[in-house]
């Protein structure tokens, strides 16, 4: 059985991919999003309870490898995955989409470490902000733009009190560079701040805000730690085709 950690588009998928050629899986999703979008295969939802609750899971389960799949920016489970699976001696991929710090103009942006930084550079660049680094960490950019007009797209509405002079959109992509560019245009958003997530799911903003002459504030993602790493879900089927106590 394989134990892959979800809750991206490639965790979903690596999960068609392998139902598809009869390997044993199942997914795990943090929960923190109701009705998340779910990947082919069995599914579990919720925590594991760290990495003494991780690695309970892994022996008791039969786990024969891990693929973690999820976001680039959680580093909690991912640091919680690479000790699990050291403890029970259990393979561990990291199949991790490539950033966009290679894309064109990206030397340009405003590249910081953490939300508090993002926020301090955006209320300098202007006081239109679309604001895409997700709902955990909204309330975090109170202080810096609780006075400024801030579009705020999320998938799922932040459970704490927001700024009236917030807009919250609840959405869940791809987005198309149209539909992109037409909202930030509407909005008259002079700053983007956003997440290097990567890929192609939702890149589209950055080329559209680039178009549009919009300042682009970007966090960099966090060290991805030691496990083998993959860029894409084909890479991810072959390295479990390797492994030869799976079915292939």
């Amino acid at each position: 059985m394989i134990l892959i950690l979800g809750g991206s588009s490639e965790a979903r998928a690596l999960a068609l991919a392998l139902t598809a050629k009869s390997v044993p899986i199942i997914s795990s999703l943090a929960g923190r999003i109701k009705d998340p979008a779910l990947p082919a295969g069995k599914v579990r939802i919720g925590g594991f309870g760290g990495v003494d609750g991780l690695t309970k899971y892994l022996r008791e389960n039969a786990i024969q490898a891990v693929i973690n799949a999820t976001h680039p920016f959680a580093a909690t489970i991912s640091a919680s995955a690479e000790a699990a699976c050291a403890k029970n001696s259990v393979p561990l991929l990291r199949l991790l989409r490539p950033g966009w710090d290679s894309l064109p103009g990206a030397a340009s942006w405003h590249w910081v470490l953490d939300t508090q930084e993002a926020g301090a550079v955006a209320a300098e660049l202007s006081d239109r902000v679309f604001l895409t680094t997700g709902r955990q960490t909204a309330h975090e950019y109170i202080p810096a733009l609780g006075s400024r007009f801030t579009a705020v797209r999320v998938v799922q509405a932040p459970s704490e009190p927001l700024p009236e002079t917030w807009e919250v959109i609840t959405s869940r992509g791809p987005y198309s560079l149209g539909s992109e560019r037409e909202f930030m245009s509407s909005r008259r958003v002079g700053a983007l701040v956003t997440k290097d997530s990567g890929g192609t799911y939702t890149s589209a903003k950055l080329t559209a805000a680039t178009e549009l002459g919009i300042d682009i504030v970007i966090i960099r993602r966090p060290e991805p730690g030691q496990a083998r790493r993959v860029e894409s879900v084909d890479g991810a089927v072959s390295w479990v085709t390797a492994l030869s106590a799976l079915p292939h």
